[in-house]
């Protein structure tokens, strides 16, 4: 399968690692440039215990593939993975802009080629209920049809920190 990973911090990084050494072709995608030459070149910017042998493996069996291109990912794969920061607002709420940002962007390049097909748009962000309708909703805008052209479905991280790579290879849940 061919699944994209939108957001490189840890979440992202250890998600699509870990998928990628399940046998899937994975592309994650990332806003900064430095960030990504340095996951190109070998350079894992997190440390997490089994994390380093699966990355570069990966990467050395062309499996895992990282980019600042969203279109990349959104053309290319057919699962998109949201890992996106989601920093407290001045209210104390989680701020969705990223989210809904990214969300937006992917709308318009699925709107844009129908031939594209179905797409999976997976929330992996720590975010509040309701957040899967309102990336829906954002979806929709753009004259896509949920259940045709794409779904939208939650799938929490429950990743702790020194444990995450044997958490998402072996969940509990």
């Amino acid at each position: 399968m061919n699944i994209g990973i939108i957001g490189t911090g840890y979440v992202g990084l250890v998600t699509g690692t870990c998928f990628a050494e399940m046998g899937n072709t994975v592309t994650c995608v990332d806003i900064d440039e430095g960030k990504v030459q340095k996951l190109r070149s070998g350079g894992l910017p997190i440390y997490e215990p089994g994390l380093e042998v699966f990355f570069r493996r990966n990467l050395r069996e062309d499996r895992l593939h990282f980019t600042t291109e969203l279109a990349e990912a959104v053309q290319g794969c057919d699962v998109l993975f949201l890992a996106l920061p989601t920093p407290p607002a001045e209210d104390g709420s989680a701020d969705l802009s990223y989210v809904l940002g990214v969300a937006d962007r992917i709308g318009v390049l699925l709107a844009a080629d129908p031939g594209m097909g179905y797409r999976v748009v997976v929330n992996k962000s720590t975010v509040p209920v309701g957040t899967a309708a309102r990336v829906r909703a954002v979806l929709e805008g753009h004259g896509l049809v949920a259940g045709e052209r794409f779904d939208v479905v939650s799938n929490p991280e429950f990743l702790r920190e020194g444990v995450a790579v044997d958490d998402f290879m072996k969940p509990e849940r």
